[in-house]
């Protein structure tokens, strides 16, 4: 199987991690489908808008984790995938569109379950996340506790990975932030946090 991906170095190690049985190919940022012919698949984890989906009928994965499919306007065979730092090297990955027996095979080559999600900003697993990270920058903002304190608990009490204020990091708080927003506009509970924001403001 030949796959071809843009990919900064992180997404990259963590795409080509454990998948022997796959020819990667790195591909610059500025690049054709017609010149990756005989490509399976494409993974385009950095922004490109000037890509034409249509050139190409294998399935595209792309990293979208705030636009949806539908707003981008995609063909069928381009799914949304998150490749936020953290996410590509999960076991199981969230997928917005159309998963097809093609994309059950690469999953299968990739070592990867994948879950069918809505096409909705943030999926699943990002979004549970970024409302985890607000809500302890209002613990924050409330004087509840510390950062460092704030993340033992809740690495302590939900054998979570890392804490809010250590995802927040690895993420990106502009990340997080741009999602919160988006999220907002449906639904006042994503409002981000005052901390957050100053936090922000702050870099």
């Amino acid at each position: 199987m030949k796959l071809v991906a843009v990919a900064d170095d992180e997404q990259w190690n963590a795409l080509t991690a454990g998948s022997a049985d796959v020819q990667w190919i790195r591909a610059a940022e500025k690049f054709s489908f017609h010149q990756h012919t005989g490509a399976d698949a494409f993974f385009i984890m950095q922004p490109n808008t000037s890509l034409n989906y249509s050139e190409t009928r294998v399935p595209v994965f792309i990293n979208s984790v705030i636009d949806t499919l539908a707003v981008l306007n995609t063909p069928q065979h381009v799914v949304r995938i998150n490749g936020w730092p953290g996410f590509l090297q999960r076991s199981v990955w969230d997928i917005a569109g159309t998963v097809d027996e093609n994309m059950a095979s690469i999953a299968t080559q990739l070592n990867k379950k994948f879950i069918w999600v809505k096409d909705e900003p943030g999926m699943v697993a990002v979004k549970i996340i970024a409302m985890i990270i607000n809500e302890a920058y209002f613990a924050l903002g409330d004087e509840v506790s510390t950062k460092a304190e704030i993340d033992i608990a809740m690495k302590l009490g939900t054998n979570y990975p890392f804490g809010p204020f250590e995802w927040a990091e690895k993420i990106g708080l502009n990340n997080i932030f741009s999602l919160l927003q988006k999220l907002s506009l449906q639904d006042n509970r994503y409002q981000p946090a005052p901390a957050l924001i100053n936090a922000l403001q702050n870099l």
